[in-house]
Parts: structure tokens; sequence; C-alpha cells
């Protein structure tokens, strides 16, 4: 399963059309402690770049950005009672929202490991 990171600090991990997406842990440890985690419905339709959810922590509210167009198709409902997840896990267990990927081709203009960790 390939892993691609967005400029604006989210990961995707591609299933098929199926794409998982959350932030990464040197977003995580920039943000802080996160208290809130909240994404757009299922079914919302989102431009490579809208914000699709947003994280709250005791520093500061950001938006997390669709790394691709896609559909939303679910939420890491865990999140609601333990958004520490993210901190804890950000790649893993902290993972934030699903999407249906509409434009795979998007997946061409984002990042590898290497060079997401190479950017930072």
């Amino acid at each position: 399963m390939m892993v691609f990171y967005a400029p604006s600090h989210e990961w995707v991990r591609l299933d098929g059309d199926v794409a998982t997406v959350g932030i990464t842990r040197h977003a995580a440890d920039e943000l802080g402690e996160l208290v809130f985690v909240e994404a757009k419905d299922a079914g919302t339709a989102l431009a490579q770049g809208d914000a699709a959810a947003v994280v709250e922590s005791v520093k500061a509210a950001s938006d997390i950005y669709a790394p691709v167009a896609g559909e939303i198709t679910g939420f890491n409902e865990q999140l609601s009672d333990s958004p520490h997840l993210v901190n804890e896990d950000p790649e893993g267990a902290g993972w934030i929202f699903t999407l249906r990927v509409t434009d795979r081709t998007q997946l061409d203009g984002l990042l590898d490991a290497t060079a997401y960790k190479a950017s930072l």
C-alpha cells in the first residue's frame, strides 16, 4: 500500500479507490495536544485542497485539506471521544477520514516519504 504526503502535512494511504487521510507526525507535534477533531459529513464532495476536517489543539485550530479530490466516505469516530489518538499514532489509529478518490492522477503531484521528510 502506497503512502503519499501533501506539502500541507496530510498523508494519504490508498487502498483501491479509497484513501485514508490523516496528518503527519510533524504536524501533530507542531499542533500540540489535540482536544477536538471533526470531518465534513460522509457524501461531501471535495476538490483537491478543499478543507475536509478541522483539528483543534490547546494552541490553535487548523483546517485539514483534501490532498486529492473525492467524496468523504467516513470519519474516524474514535476521535470524537479520543482526539489524542492523532498525537499518539498520527499515521495509524489517529487517521481522520476516508475519501473515495475521483482523480487518481492527483496522487502524482504528492510526495513520497523521502521527499516529504526532506521538505521539513
